[in-house]
């Protein structure tokens, strides 16, 4: 991937990156300096973070419609049941409610 040809023959997506890192890399005096150009390429080759965030977006939609339909199973137990259920257009009772 280093060598900056992809596999049509042209440049790599990651070429780019790859440049900043090697541009860093030479120029600096501690090789810690580089540290986020190289975590960009690293990224580009492997799309780790992307893929991460991808799943953990993944696990949020799949815990809220197991919550939804947890929610529809408690209000379709209640209707099961055979209780009454007001829509609150009548009110009742001296409170005001």
């Amino acid at each position: 991937m280093a060598s900056g040809y992809g596999w049509g023959g042209g440049r790599s997506r990651c070429f780019a990156y790859w440049q900043e890192f090697s541009k860093c890399y030479a120029q600096a005096d501690h090789p810690q300096e580089c540290r986020a150009p190289a975590d960009d390429y690293v990224e580009c080759l492997h799309h780790t973070k992307e893929a991460a965030r991808a799943k953990a977006i993944q696990d949020e939609f799949i815990r809220q419609a197991q919550a939804k339909a947890k929610e529809d199973r408690k209000a379709a137990d209640v209707l099961s049941d055979g209780v009454i259920v007001g829509v609150g257009l009548i009110q009742r009772g001296g409170d005001g409610k």
